[in-house]
């Protein structure tokens, strides 16, 4: 039956044509919103020109949701810095890895948007996620170091932020509207976190053993 509804979907609601490079992100017809989502996991990133919503589960990772409030450009991300010792901001960019990979995640988001018309100038910008929800010390600072890094980012490049919602100890479900800026947020209280905790530990896994050094500048 599933099935069936989504082919009936795809045929009466034809997906927007979407940006190069992001033919493999899963899209689908969101009914109870009426608007075509891409849903992203961990380490992928969506921008959009249309009227589409960018949709997410968090644990302790963090999303920034960016757009051109004036061309309504934009999209979301969704990303965690690899673990270290380090546990303030100042340390993880003496670290370099970490720092870098915080920068590399927002600089394809960005860079995608303006290089699709937005403008600097008009970006506006809402975080969310760094929850608590791995468990163990360790763990635990993961969340905090991914909300100290992305505090410090958008400080440092001048971006203006006009929402947040960090930490606590939830996971959360962000369903962003890059057209309009709306954030649909849910904290799930009563959620097995297995399947995010599961997902988020073989990302950690993953950016562990290939950390990714950027060599992107921010267009002006």
């Amino acid at each position: 039956m599933v099935a069936v509804n989504r082919e009936i979907d795809e045929r009466n609601h034809p997906k927007p044509i979407c940006i190069s490079g992001f033919e493999n992100i899963n899209r689908y017809w969101d009914r109870r919103n009426n608007i075509h989502a891409a849903k992203i996991l961990p380490g992928e990133f969506y921008v959009t020109k249309f009227n589409e919503a960018v949709v997410t589960v968090l644990g302790s990772c963090v999303s920034a949701c960016i757009r051109d409030r004036v061309k309504h450009i934009g999209g979301m991300n969704h990303f965690m810095l690899p673990a270290g010792n380090e546990d303030n901001l100042e340390e993880l960019n003496k670290a370099g890895n970490a720092a870098r990979y915080g920068n590399f995640a927002m600089e394809q988001l960005i860079n995608t948007i303006l290089s699709n018309g937005g403008n600097r100038e008009h970006l506006e910008v809402k975080l969310f996620g760094g929850g608590k929800v791995l468990g163990g010390m360790d763990q635990i600072l993961i969340g905090d170091k991914n909300i100290a890094f992305i505090r410090g980012y958008v400080i440092l490049e001048g971006l203006s932020v006009v929402a947040q919602d960090l930490g606590d100890v939830y996971p959360r479900k962000v369903m962003y509207f890059p057209n309009t800026g709306k954030v649909w947020l849910k904290k799930l209280h009563k959620v097995d976190n297995k399947t995010i905790a599961s997902r988020e530990k073989r990302y950690k896994v993953e950016i562990q053993q290939q950390p990714v050094e950027s060599d992107i500048e921010l267009f002006d």
